[in-house]
């Protein structure tokens, strides 16, 4: 089959021939028929820390169609589409029991589909209703993703929300937000480029990040921020937040740094500021992020701005390193 190889850090994936996989007993083979590119695929390729192995196939949002069963799944058939929720964990500890297999001691985050065919466990497959595209079930996985990160700042009706970064995921929150009764959401970035998509998900105002940015997020919000969340993952970002953020707020870091970072403690302990981290998802989310797409929300499509074929995949994956007008692009394998 065909499929975007990594090979080392700071050089581009190359689309080459490998070998199609083929299931262990509690596995299916899948066709992918979409996979989102993910900022953290991009992080993957630079950074050590990951450790991505020369040979990896990554992609980790994808969906598409049951070619091929391992002998011992018995709840999905061939033909079924479905999407995979990329956690994989051993199916029988108490933290995968209870839906929250990113917790699992043997958990490791699922990749493959930036290829034509790829690997799950069957318990890691949610099949796709029939009013569903695979489209859709390649973006319940950054859906699911925000939705997390709403759930745990604790969000009630009417709050003011500030999300700092206009990415997928900043543009998912923004989505959660709206959809669990925040009266304002602003959304804060470097450029313009994404007002609009901001606004279609949900988004109740933008400010461009400059020097009278506090005062502009103040007067879009009506006052200070009761919750801000982190979605840029770059140092400095949650110094940033603290000058925004209300006495007693909250602060949810989801963007992915993994340089060192500093802020003044004395900042967040005068307003007693609550700092949450945010990773990954449950299945409840995953689930939840589906049953919104299939339920006809229409905002989360405005995330898509392209669609490529496999060929074009590492071409489109480094440009995406740099500030564009695009937001989420799809991979077609096929």
């Amino acid at each position: 089959m065909k499929a975007a190889v990594f090979h080392e850090l700071h050089h581009p994936l190359v689309v080459e021939t490998v070998a199609e996989p083929r299931p262990a007993a509690d596995e299916v083979v899948i066709r992918v028929g979409r996979c989102g590119i993910c900022g953290s695929d991009l992080h993957m390729t630079e950074e050590p820390a990951f450790g991505i192995r020369q040979g990896a196939i990554l992609g980790h949002e994808f969906a598409g169609e049951i070619v091929e069963l391992g002998r011992e799944t018995s709840g999905l058939r061939i033909g079924d589409r479905v999407a995979v929720a990329p956690l994989r964990g051993c199916g029988r500890c108490p933290a995968c029991l209870a839906g929250e297999p990113a917790w699992c001691a043997n958990m490791a985050l699922q990749g493959g589909g930036y290829a034509e065919f790829a690997l799950a466990t069957e318990r890691q497959c949610l099949r796709l209703p029939a009013t569903t595209s695979l489209e859709d079930g390649a973006l319940v996985e950054p859906l699911a993703v925000a939705l997390h990160g709403v759930a745990l700042s604790g969000l009630t009706a009417g709050a003011r929300v500030l999300v700092m970064g206009a990415g997928p995921i900043g543009l998912g929150v923004a989505f959660w937000a709206r959809r669990r009764g925040a009266a304002k959401v602003v959304v804060s970035d470097l450029t313009t480029l994404q007002e609009d998509r901001a606004r279609r998900m949900g988004a109740t105002g933008f400010v461009q990040v400059d020097g009278d940015a506090l005062a502009n997020v103040n007067a879009a919000l009506g006052g200070a921020p009761d919750i801000i969340f982190e979605c840029v993952g770059r140092p400095d970002i949650i110094a940033q937040a603290l000058e925004h953020l209300r006495p007693r707020g909250t602060i949810v870091m989801l963007g992915l740094c993994t340089a060192p970072d500093s802020f003044v403690p004395f900042r967040a302990v005068s307003k007693e500021a609550k700092l949450i981290t945010s990773a990954f998802f449950n299945l409840g989310e995953y689930q939840a992020a589906l049953d919104a797409l299939d339920g006809g929300a229409a905002p989360p499509h405005a995330m898509i701005s392209d669609t490529v074929a496999l060929a074009a995949m590492p071409a489109a994956f480094e440009a995406l390193r740099q500030r564009t007008a695009q937001c989420k692009v799809m991979v077609r394998p096929g």
